[in-house]
């Protein structure tokens, strides 16, 4: 996830991505431009003009604008692989699996987030919001965590996903080892948990009645060097 600050908008490489007081927002990667308004907020028109003329993703919070483009090359290949198991799982049946780029409409937090991939059974269903279409039904949000996001992902971003009326389950999936967090929904509303840690595992999704293996999930992905433990020998300790 990249962010603002200060009223510029800034990608994950601490670079802006600009804006400009006016309103009327060009991408430019590398290039930083000063904010005339430094403490300004902007319009959901401005944010709309945004969306709608150029190619980056943002996200709008409260006056405040951030990119959702840039990510890691181990984000990206989970994100990818992802989308491609997903398409491949429910292939054949009338269920559509989307990318990191499709809007979503989540009532408690307006107007729409994006999610890294999302998916459906049945037709998927749209709402226009500031001239561009946003999902409004998705049964399955998948999200690949990052340390800067994940209290967000597993918190508040949640919380807000739960006000989707068609959402059913939600993953969580990390990309330093192989573990997937699965949120289901529950008949009484409740949400139950279950989590893998085994590149051998898999998972049955049942929002979209499909099984995700985890080295599908994890093909062609380098983890870091586990950190050593810190252990001291018995004759290094004090008293």
């Amino acid at each position: 996830m990249s962010f603002v600050w200060n009223s510029t908008v800034f990608d994950s490489t601490g670079q802006s991505v600009y804006h400009s007081a006016a309103g009327h927002f060009t991408a430019v990667r590398g290039v930083r431009i000063v904010a005339a308004h430094p403490k300004r907020k902007y319009t959901l028109e401005e944010y709309f003009d945004l969306e709608r003329s150029t190619n980056e993703r943002f996200e709008y919070w409260n006056g405040d604008v951030f990119s959702m483009s840039g990510v890691s090359e181990s984000h990206a290949q989970i994100e990818g692989n992802s989308y491609l198991a997903l398409r491949l799982g429910v292939q054949g049946r009338p269920s559509r699996v989307f990318p990191a780029n499709m809007r979503i409409k989540v009532p408690s937090l307006p107007p729409y987030r994006y999610a890294d991939v999302s998916a459906l059974c049945g037709q998927p269903l749209f709402e226009k919001i500031g001239g561009v279409d946003a999902l409004t039904n998705p049964t399955l949000i998948v999200e690949v965590l990052s340390d800067s996001t994940e209290a967000y992902d597993r918190g508040d971003k949640f919380t807000h996903y739960k006000s989707i009326p068609s959402l059913r389950e939600y993953l969580l999936i990390a990309q330093h080892r192989p573990h997937i967090s699965q949120y289901v929904k529950q008949e009484d509303g409740s949400w139950s948990y279950c989590e893998v840690n085994d590149l051998l595992a898999s998972l049955h999704l049942p929002s979209v009645d499909c099984v995700l293996e985890l080295s599908e999930v994890y093909w062609d992905v380098t983890f870091p060097a586990a950190p050593s433990p810190n252990i001291k020998e018995p004759a290094d300790s004090t008293v």
